[in-house]
């Protein structure tokens, strides 16, 4: 019965982990190219392309930022307001596949539920829980 019930368990820990998205720092995105990561920075600028992309530079100003999002024209009806000012000096959190942008690491956001402005502790440069 005991190994049984360690078995499921470790069943269902693999099972976690597997569909868990890794926690990386903004600076540490070009390490994890192809992974599906959430990263926690600072939204220091946007702008909106020709094209109807949405840029927006995270954790540093363009061309000296770690990441960049791009909100495809395609996807920027789903977004309330004018994201790339709306954003700019809030902390977000940014989920989503780490792909290559001009040769840095970037994630294209086509979900406003794969970006959401969060509070920091400062004490710990984490995000605090939210409701």
């Amino acid at each position: 019965m005991k190994r049984l019930f360690l078995s499921i368990t470790l069943v269902i820990l693999f099972a976690f982990s597997a569909f868990s998205q890794t926690i990386i720092a903004a600076k540490d995105a070009a390490k994890h190219m192809g992974k599906t990561v959430n990263i926690t920075e600072n939204v220091y600028d946007g702008k909106i392309m020709e094209s109807g992309i949405i840029i927006l530079s995270i954790g540093g100003y363009e061309p000296k930022q770690e990441l960049t999002v791009m909100i495809p024209a395609s996807g920027r009806n789903k977004f309330k307001g004018r994201p790339w000012e709306d954003y700019k000096g809030k902390d977000v959190t940014v989920s989503g596949k780490l792909v290559s942008y001009n040769g840095k690491p970037a994630i294209i956001v086509s979900d406003p539920q794969q970006l959401k402005v969060v509070l920091i502790d400062n004490t710990k440069g984490v995000p605090l829980k939210q409701n």
